[in-house]
């Protein structure tokens, strides 16, 4: 288990403070084109809502960088947070390999 002292970013910080600017797009514009709303993008935007597999699909199209970048960054952001609050929980259970 790899044990991060910084918290990987939501992937909504990369497509706010880097991707957009670059391609030059609005919020409204990306989100009209991605067919979605721009209230979800916006919690995307500001780490308030998760990437699912639909709206990574829709990113990663958009992008041109492929839905799995989208999901493995809100993953890694979304198990942090998980390990950090299990802390002492998991500390308790044992490892086990398999055979």
């Amino acid at each position: 288990m790899t044990d991060r002292k910084r918290q990987p970013n939501h992937p909504g910080f990369l497509l706010r403070e880097v991707v957009l600017p670059a391609m030059g797009m609005s919020v409204s514009q990306a989100a009209r084109e991605m067919g979605v709303s721009r209230q979800q993008l916006h919690k995307i935007l500001a780490g308030k809502r998760a990437v699912t597999a639909e709206m990574a699909a829709r990113l990663g199209k958009y992008c041109g960088n492929g839905a799995e970048l989208w999901l493995s960054m809100q993953s890694a952001h979304d198990l942090w947070k998980a390990r950090r609050s299990l802390a002492g929980e998991l500390r308790h259970i044992p490892s086990r390999t398999v055979p």
